[in-house]
Formats: C-alpha cells, structure tokens, sequence
C-alpha cells in the first residue's frame, strides 16, 4: 500500500468517525403527526417516496393530510411533509426559525460559491436586495430581443431534420431543449454566445454546465456528507480528501461519478472566473471610454453593484456566485419544464391547434395583415411577438402555469427548524394516536419537507380536478397577480381585493410569488428569475409551435414496443422511456415530428 492510499484510508476514516458521531449525537426526534410505516431502515419513505413519483406524493397528502409524519434517511430521523397552506405561510414568512438545511447550504457553497442558494441571514438579504432589480420587468422586456434569435433557431434545426415530404420523424427533443436552454441563460445572463445549437463540440465551460445537473441529482443521499466535511475540516484538508476518494485506485461506479463531478465543477469554476473577470474588465473600459456595452444581467448587476455605497456593495466572491446561480438555475429547471410543455402539447392536440391558432392570430394582428400561410412554413424573423403580447397570450399563459402547478421543476424543499415552535394549520390533520391536531408542536432540529406538489394538487384549493391538465382553466379566472404572496387571507390577515380567484377557497390560498401556488414559493427565499423563466418557456413554445406539429411516438420497435414516456421523480422531473422499448434510465423524450399544415390551426 502506497503513502497516498494510506492517508486517503485514514481521511475516510476520519470523516466516518465524524459522521457516526453526529450521528450517535443527534437526538431523537419524535413527531406526533400520523404517517406511513418506514420503508427501509437506511433510506426511510424517501426511496419510496422517489419510485413512486408523483402519485406517491399526492396520495400521502390526501391520505394523511396537510401534514405528515415521514421517515427521512439515516442522519435525518423523522421529517414534516408539509403542504398546508397556513402552516406554509408560517414557514416562508419566518425565515429566522425555517431556513435552508446546512446540507443545502453547504453543497450549494461548495459548488457554486456564495451565491443566493448558499448564503442565509443578513448576507443573504443583502444580496437579494442587489439582485431584485437585475430581474424587473422592464429588464426582461429589453431582455426578450437575445432570447428570440435562439428559439428560431431552434426551430430552424428541428425542421431541418424533417423529410421534405411532411411526414412524421422521430426526434428526441431533450438535447435541443437543454442545448437552447443553455444558449440562452448563457446570451442573458452573461452576454455569453454559447452556441450550442449549432456547435458539435461544444466549449468545455457550456458543456460543464449542461452535464452538472444530472450529477448533482445523482449525488441527492451524499449532500449529509459534504455538509459534515465543510464544517469539519479545513479548505486544505477538503481539497486532500476529494483528492484522495477521487483517486484511480477506488474503482467503484460512485466514485467514478465523484470524480466526474470533480472535473465538472472546476471547468465551471475556471470558466465562470474567466467569464467575470471579463465582464468587469468590459465594465471598467466602458466607465472610462465612450463605448457601449451589450444588455444582460451580469451588466446590469455589476452597474448597480459599483453604483452602490460600501456597506451595501457585494464583493467579488458574491457576485461571481450569483454568476454560476443564476446560469444554474436557469438551466435544468426550464429544460425540466418544456419538456413537459412540449410533451403535453403532444399528448393533447387539440391544445396545440388551439395554441397555435392563438400565437398565429397575435403575430397577424401586431405585424401581418395577409392571410398567407406560407408565411408560417420559412423561419421569418417578423414572426415573433413583442415581450407585452407574448407574456398576455392568454391560451400560451394558461398552458405555461398549468403546467407549473401540476409539475414544477423542484417537487419539494426542506427546511430546518432552528428553535422549538409551533406550527397553525388551516386543516385539521391527525395526530399518531388519531386525536385532531389544528397545530402541530415541532422540536428544534427537526426536518420539514414542503411538498410543492401536494400543495399545487390540493383539490379543496384548486378543486376536484386539481389532478388534471386543464389550461383553460386559467382562461376563467377575472385576473392573475404575481407579486409578493405574504399580504394573504389566512387566519385573519386581510387579503386584497384584486386576489385572483383561482386557486383561492374562501379567502384561503398559498403563500407562493406566482398565481398563488408553490412552484417558486415565497418569502425572502423564493425563486427571484421566474419572471425570466416563464419568458424564456413562452418565446420557445411560440416559435415552437407555430412551425412545428408534435405528437406521442406511435411506430413501435423491432420487437413491436412502441415508446412509452415516464417522468421519474428526482431532483427533478427526469423523463424516460419505459421498458421494454427504453431502458428507464437515460433521459429522453422522443416525439414525433413534422412541419404544420393548414388544418393544424383550426380549431
């Protein structure tokens, strides 16, 4: 045995022995709140709770109620799945007693640096306050005109495939929807040409970005470990210790992938820091010479940053994080979720004719006079709509939230108790001896996780159908509004009087930024670039689909198997095509494609 191996053996030790320890140190958390048995005594109901997806999860919460008694993993104990409304409200609202587990925090750090997702308190206040602007509507509106090139694009690319008959082709659709997302993410956020699209090899800091999100929802049971690491050993020593388990001499398919993530997050690094420090230069030429500079969000955020005064001004490190967060963030997410879109279009033709119809009638009415359908068959770069008509499209808005509700990009989130406290319900839930419990007492330490999806599904917030795909039922509500959710009825506190109507019940609705759901919570720590995200998945879906008709693959295989699509719960939605005429793991969704025809607008 080598030196090397020596001391790598004696790191791991170490970092066992410290990870047994806080794990005989934990105390026992007892819940009293009913739930289901544990499944496995190392994994609890989590993996359960991931084989059985989206149904598991629904069910829990119709079963049980608003709050329920889980078995997390080994170093977790007992955990709050929490989807009631009133008790959400609390939890967003103070953030001081439910904050972000160390795990989360820690893992966030050591991958992208201090940025939002891995900072808590005052810092993270402060940043935030810097970064709302970057994100105001009338930024995204001069943002649209770099998103709009990369979705015809996209377009064109996808009809380039198509045999020149108008027939249906096969494609699977994943790799461009992730290809244009990082395109873009890339143009708006860093002023960045990715070029993905069109590149077959692509520059190693775009692909590092586009391979990281896979990994890290590969590495979901290790983020305990990293935590205990970060708190418990130097920079220097942390370095040592990946070198050491990333060693060629541990062959094992976990550490191979430990390895591949190693290599991943420092070509981000290096490219993120070359990218900064690129963008700062620019910056500082343009402060001292007449030039103008391109708009994107880095422009905008390092502008306000200098112009702030000292004690508000974020340092370097802070912004290079909200750098690598918000090209992150804008990433897997929104490939998650057009791909969705994308697919239940497929699924569901009559909302595609319908939506087509609409995106074509917006562009005659703003650009076009001529009842041409020609015009629609070639890319054109006067068929796109301005940012105003776009994000107002009320089918296109309808089939976007709709979506969001039913699937959003992250399922769930946990927090972490920081002192004993009390928590109200707006539903009474059952107790482990079956007694009513119209509040639940939670001990300090204790794990909860909010359940988006559940809360999205309640059907006496959203009704009976809560379960099902229906677009147009945002067509019926008097009207939407997107701002802060903490001015809500909900135990007393008065709500306004412009509240939408849909996903209220008796003056009851979730504390959430967007159309009153959960898909990018609430409070200080919700997602601030949806705003960005709903206009980035509305131009792609406009351009989309007025050139382009998809449908479900209907050719079966050489064994007769047609493709079957599965969206498995990770950390994120992951499809896949069911066995036996797919493997159920590699991510993919495979559509049939052709160009549109006149009958496709009619509705």
């Amino acid at each position: 045995m080598s030196l090397s191996q020596a001391c790598g053996i004696g790191i791991l030790l170490v970092t066992l022995w410290k990870f047994f320890g806080e794990l005989l140190r934990k105390p026992t958390i007892i819940i009293d709140l009913n739930g289901p048995k544990k499944d496995n005594w190392l994994t609890g109901n989590f993996s359960e709770m991931f084989k059985g997806g989206v149904n598991y999860c629904v069910e829990l919460a119709e079963k049980y109620g608003g709050a329920v008694r889980l078995f997390g993993p080994i170093l977790t104990g007992e955990v709050i799945f929490l989807s009631d409304p009133l008790a959400l409200y609390h939890v967003v609202k103070d953030q001081h007693i439910f904050e972000e587990p160390d795990m989360f925090i820690a893992t966030n750090k050591a991958i992208f640096g201090e940025g939002l997702i891995a900072t808590v308190g005052d810092q993270h206040r402060k940043q935030r306050k810097q970064l709302n602007p970057v994100f105001s509507t009338s930024n995204m509106r001069e943002l649209l005109p770099t998103l709009q090139p990369i979705a015809r694009k996209l377009t064109s690319i996808l009809v380039a495939k198509l045999p020149d008959d108008g027939s249906y082709k096969e494609i699977d659709i994943l790799p461009w929807l992730s290809r244009s997302a990082l395109d873009s993410v890339c143009q708006a956020v860093l002023g960045y040409p990715s070029n993905t699209l069109e590149a077959t090899e692509n520059d190693e800091y775009p692909e590092a970005l586009r391979m990281l999100g896979p990994l890290i929802s590969r590495f979901i049971y290790f983020r305990p470990s990293v935590a205990i690491i970060m708190r418990n050993f130097s920079p220097y020593w942390r370095t040592k210790l990946v070198d050491w388990i990333t060693a060629p001499w541990i062959p094992t398919e976990t550490m191979k992938d430990v390895r591949e993530m190693r290599r991943i997050v420092e070509i981000m690094d290096h490219g993120s820091k070359k990218a900064f420090a690129e963008k700062k230069a620019t910056l500082e030429t343009s402060a001292t010479s007449s030039s103008s500079q391109g708009k994107d969000m880095m422009d905008i955020m390092l502008k306000a940053n200098s112009a702030s005064s000292n004690s508000e001004r974020l340092a370097d490190t802070e912004l290079l994080g909200q750098m690598n967060v918000m090209v992150f963030a804008g990433l897997d997410t929104t490939t998650s979720a057009l791909s969705r879109c994308v697919y239940l279009l497929a699924k569901n033709p009559l909302a595609q004719v319908r939506l087509r119809s609409e995106i074509r009638d917006a562009i005659r009415s703003m650009s076009l006079t001529q009842d041409d359908f020609s015009l629609f068959e070639h890319d054109n770069p006067l068929l796109h709509l301005s940012y105003d008509a776009l994000i107002n499209l009320p089918f296109l808005d309808g089939i976007v939230r709709e979506t969001l509700r039913l699937y959003p990009p992250f399922p769930h989130m946990a927090r972490n108790v920081n002192k004993a406290t009390t928590l109200p319900l707006q539903f009474p839930v059952r107790s482990s001896s079956g007694a009513d419990l119209s509040a639940i007492a939670i001990p300090e330490n204790t794990v909860i996780l909010i359940s988006i999806l559940a809360a999205n599904r309640n059907r006496i917030i959203w009704g009976n159908d809560a379960n099902e795909w229906k677009p147009e039922r945002w067509l019926s509500s008097p009207g939407r509004e997107d701002g802060p959710g903490m001015d809500i009825t909900l135990d007393g506190v008065e709500a306004r009087s412009s509240a939408p109507a849909l996903g209220v019940k008796d003056g009851v609705r979730y504390p959430g930024i967007y159309s009153n759901m959960m898909t990018f919570l609430g409070g200080s720590r919700s997602c601030i670039g949806f705003k960005f995200a709903e206009m980035e998945m509305k131009e792609i879906l406009a351009a989309l689909i007025l050139r382009l008709h998809f449908a479900l693959p209907t050719d079966p295989d050489a064994n007769g198997h047609i493709k079957e699509i599965q969206w498995k719960l990770k950390a994120f939605h992951t499809p896949v095509v069911k066995s036996p005429a797919g493997d159920g793991v590699t991510p993919q969704v495979p559509l049939n494609i052709r160009m549109v025809r006149k009958e496709d607008f009619a509705w």
